[in-house]
């Protein structure tokens, strides 16, 4: 049975360890806080009377229970007083030679069945652990913050962590409310080890001008749900912080892909920290502040020459067509699509009418906009019904051989000055533009789907593209209601550039044998609060398709971090593909 803590050691109460006491006092338990000195115990509890008074302002406890949980922290600066506390969590700054010292002390003061914890992000728990006597009853417990707010806690264990210890730390996370996910000890963890490469890859984008700060972070926010884009996290982070943790994630793996980026140091050096300095990707209001001053909008597109659109042509009948079509025509477009044979075509509209049917039983449109939707679409199972079209998007099969061969035939049959976009989630657009005797009026329009619902379009022009065709498909995507970013035409554009090496991550780290698929999904979702664990959105995604654009990543960029998990190909072959065969990383 797990021990059952009723007094616990917090030292260090700074912004990390004066929420961990928060945390534990709410949960009834006594704590004992140490500080260095006066001045940064009184900040300390300053950080924790301004936490709860929020929280009684927010409705999310009464000034009664404020007064309990405070009367539960007793704190100052001696630290002999947490020497009868059953359990001690260090989280004194990250580097490494305070730690240590710290915990040697502890390691005299304490009994030998005191647990001692350590917060760190990406220190070695087994280097800390070896200073002391006990290495055994020293663990990491890896908060995240804010602590009050922030749901995960990760455990790590070394190679000699007494179980008895795990289970009774893992039965204190639980106590307290927070969800505890169990790793070994390697650089940044499950959570800090697979973000700091996704964050480090949204550097260098923004390092070689691909796609503004902006447009990555819409990208992130609007494509995959993110609750902030990349470079502004890094900001709320803090720079410093971040550097160091790829730093040292670096110097374990020797992986590239963990390498700093030269622009994130290069910040560093100047001081532009984020938040905390009011300056880093984005600068802010004051220090602290979360209100960005200096935000753009996106390229300047808007206001630019546009060519006129009032019909828009769709080739294909998937998944994806039928979302376009839709969100054209109920935005005021004439939409023609078409289909390769009747039954497809009828298809389309059975899933067309559902959805709109769908729309007007929650109130979301009127039956009269369902009926000017329908009327303004149209149908044909020939190529020639596009002729007059303005603007033709190509949504069929993600096979560069087809496309081109339908643009190809495209170029033949519409008119003179039309626009023809392709919605490639992956493949090189000026392929597509080289098929025809127009390259100036091709583009890449890359819809997220279920278009209906997802807000993003990356605009993709190519190296010939005419600025006229990208600025009207960035104006055609805001009047259909989407925010779109625009991208130089580089396999993975920005969303599966940044999202496929993360997942490929993830499957490495599970074919290491670090984590199980659960500790994995769980730290993402609940540590960072992504909508869906890595291996939870590639069974949506489908591992085929996973598979085939890390292929194109890896072709393209020739990054060895790119080349595919063998885990992910051994699926693949075995035919686990995800929901869709109802095995991929789960079972369903």
């Amino acid at each position: 049975m797990a021990q059952n803590f009723t007094k616990v050691g917090v030292v260090g109460l700074g912004t990390m360890g004066a929420g961990i006491a928060e945390v534990l006092a709410r949960a009834g338990i006594e704590v004992v806080g140490v500080e260095l000195d006066d001045e940064t115990l009184e900040r300390g509890l300053g950080h924790i009377r301004h936490s709860t008074d929020r929280a009684v302002g927010g409705g999310k406890l009464t000034e009664a229970d404020r007064d309990a949980l405070l009367g539960r922290i007793h704190a100052g600066t001696d630290l002999a007083a947490v020497a009868d506390c059953p359990l001690v969590i260090e989280a004194v700054p990250e580097r490494i030679e305070d730690k240590q010292a710290l915990l040697a002390e502890l390691d005299t003061l304490c009994p030998s069945g005191t647990i001692l914890a350590t917060n760190t992000s990406s220190l070695s728990i087994t280097e800390l652990a070896t200073g002391t006597s006990r290495p055994s009853r020293v663990v990491g417990t890896h908060w995240f913050n804010p602590a009050p707010v922030m749901g995960l806690v990760e455990i790590i264990r070394t190679v000699v962590t007494d179980p008895v210890v795990l289970a009774d730390v893992e039965a204190l996370v639980t106590k307290v409310g927070k969800t505890a996910v169990v790793a070994g000890d390697r650089a940044g963890f499950i959570a800090n080890a697979l973000l700091f490469g996704y964050l480090n890859n949204a550097v260098r984008m923004l390092e070689a001008h691909y796609a503004t700060r902006e447009d990555i972070d819409a990208a992130m926010r609007f494509g995959c749900a993110h609750p902030m884009g990349p470079l502004a996290l890094l900001d709320l982070i803090g720079l410093d912080s971040a550097y160091e943790i790829l730093d040292s994630i670096y110097h374990t793996s020797r992986d590239h892909l963990h390498a700093p980026a030269p622009l994130l140091k290069q910040l560093v050096t100047a001081g532009m920290l984020g938040r905390k300095t009011g300056r880093g990707f984005y600068t802010y209001a004051a220090p602290d502040s979360p209100e960005i001053v200096d935000a753009v909008t996106s390229v300047g597109r808007s206001g630019e020459q546009t060519r006129a659109v009032q019909t828009i042509g769709v080739v294909g009948t998937g998944t994806m067509a039928g979302g376009i079509i839709e969100v054209c025509a109920r935005n005021g477009y004439n939409v023609i699509f078409r289909g390769r044979g009747e039954e497809k075509i009828a298809a389309v509209r059975k899933r067309l009418e559902r959805s709109l049917d769908k729309g007007v039983e929650k109130g979301r449109i009127s039956s009269d906009d369902r009926a000017a939707t329908l009327s303004r679409v149209q149908a044909s199972t020939e190529l020639a019904a596009l002729a007059d079209c303005d603007l033709v998007i190509e949504a069929v099969v993600e096979d560069l051989a087809v496309k081109r061969a339908l643009f190809a035939e495209l170029d033949a049959v519409v008119r003179p000055g039309a626009i023809l976009a392709t919605t490639t989630s992956s493949l090189p657009v000026i392929e597509c533009a080289t098929a025809t005797s127009r390259p100036g009026d091709v583009v890449g329009m890359h819809w997220f789907n279920p278009a209906q619902v997802m807000r993003l379009v990356e605009i993709v022009p190519t190296v010939l593209t005419a600025d006229d065709v990208t600025a009207t498909v960035f104006e055609v995507s805001r009047r259909t209601g989407k925010h779109p970013v625009f991208c130089a035409d580089r396999a993975g554009f920005i969303v599966n550039a940044l999202l496929f090496p993360y997942l490929n991550d993830a499957v490495r780290m599970l074919e290491a044998h670090y984590a199980d698929v659960e500790d994995i999904d769980t730290a993402m979702k609940v540590g960072c609060g992504h909508p869906m664990g890595p291996f939870e959105l590639a069974d949506v995604v489908g591992l085929d398709v996973t598979l085939a654009i890390q292929r194109t990543l890896y072709l393209e960029f020739r990054e060895p971090g790119y080349a595919p998990a063998p885990l992910l190909e051994h699926l693949v072959k075995a035919g686990y593909l995800g929901r869709k065969t109802r095995r991929g990383f789960r079972v369903y």
